[in-house]
């Protein structure tokens, strides 16, 4: 979840951006250091890497049951587009997988690609039957879910009483009550436009969009800046994550500016995937990393370190995660289908109306 990178108040510090040991890389980013050695080069966002992160345990676990292996992180400045870029220049892709993939993602390099960016995988992962069907986003196997987010609002239970519908986010009531993030850069801030997309349909989004930014939405850049200022008293809603409460609880903590609303009594689901990169020369050992991943035992560290739930059924985060994780009573989101030739028009011409 590209979101813990950095809280004021939570007094994180700084992300490691590059894991693991360096050596001489090829064009494909994989370092071999001996004859029996190998490097594994994932590419991820920063907050799933440094100490006591999802990305760091992995590492860990990993290299302990594979003695020749190295882990290292690469976190692109730009993203999976920066591989997009690569590809249509014809360079190799320099990492061996990516991990961070949503559906919108997908399916944007997929229109901007004639060659072939990912390889399939599901099909050869023993564990890929228990992962939740509700979780898949790719018709082809190529991205494999492993957590999933639902995205909500979060709010002060002392200042606002949460919206129950998409109308009353448009009323007086809450005149510059709500922030969110840009859609063309952040994740939860796409996956809230998709949501509106979703409940007012593709020809009327943007006059909701319009009513919102009347009654004084503010949108900034990412979740991060989204949150901080939320935390700041800038705005007593904040688009977020229902399992807010998983990283705020405590006898410490004021309960209250934690609350998790539900509009519609719904949630939108952004799972994210992994998938191995075309160009890789270590694709087996990406593939094992994969089914390393899916194991039940590693779903309930990522749950609770990347504080999303489990993509399998079979995982278990434990009864305090369950105790302040909160799914929604009804899942919204886009198929891989609904997304492909839509959602680069959607975003663009709301970016050209509402923050252009």
């Amino acid at each position: 979840m590209r979101r813990r990178t950095f809280l004021k108040t939570a007094g994180a510090g700084s992300v490691v951006a590059l894991a693991g040991c360096t050596g001489g890389d090829d064009q494909n980013g994989t370092t071999t250091t001996g004859d029996s050695e190998q490097t594994l080069t994932v590419a991820t966002y920063s907050s799933f890497t440094g100490e006591d992160t999802a990305g760091n345990y992995l590492k860990s676990a990993f290299e302990d049951e594979h003695d020749d292996v190295t882990v290292e992180f690469a976190v692109p400045e730009n993203g999976l587009n920066q591989y997009v870029l690569q590809k249509q220049q014809g360079s190799d892709v320099s990492a061996d997988m990516y991990v961070g993939l949503n559906t919108a993602e997908l399916v944007r390099a997929e229109t901007q690609l004639d060659a072939e960016l990912f390889l399939e995988s599901r099909s050869d992962l023993d564990r890929a039957d228990a992962i939740n069907s509700d979780l898949e986003i790719d018709p082809e196997g190529r991205a494999v879910a492993y957590d999933t987010g639902y995205i909500s609002l979060v709010y002060d239970e002392d200042e606002v009483d949460p919206p129950e519908t998409f109308d009353d986010l448009l009323d007086p009531a809450y005149e510059n009550a709500l922030i969110t993030q840009n859609a063309q850069q952040s994740d939860p801030g796409r996956a809230f436009l998709l949501w509106t997309i979703a409940n007012r349909g593709a020809n009327e989004y943007l006059d909701y969009w319009q009513g919102l930014d009347d009654n004084g939405v503010q949108i900034l850049s990412d979740w991060e800046p989204a949150y901080n200022a939320y935390l700041d008293g800038e705005a007593p809603m904040v688009v977020s994550y229902s399992t807010d409460q998983v990283y705020y609880h405590g006898p410490d903590v004021d309960m209250s500016r934690h609350q998790v609303g539900f509009i519609e009594d719904q949630g939108y689901a952004n799972p994210e995937a992994m998938a191995r990169f075309a160009d890789s020369d270590v694709a087996d050992l990406a593939l094992a990393f994969m089914e390393f991943v899916l194991q039940p035992e590693h779903q309930a560290e990522i749950a609770v370190r990347n504080v999303q739930f489990p993509a399998v059924e079979d995982a278990d985060p434990g009864d305090e995660f369950s105790q302040y994780a909160y799914e929604p009573p009804e899942t919204v989101t886009h198929t891989y289908e609904e997304l492909q030739g839509n959602v680069d028009e959607w975003i663009d011409q709301w970016a050209r109306q509402i923050v252009g």
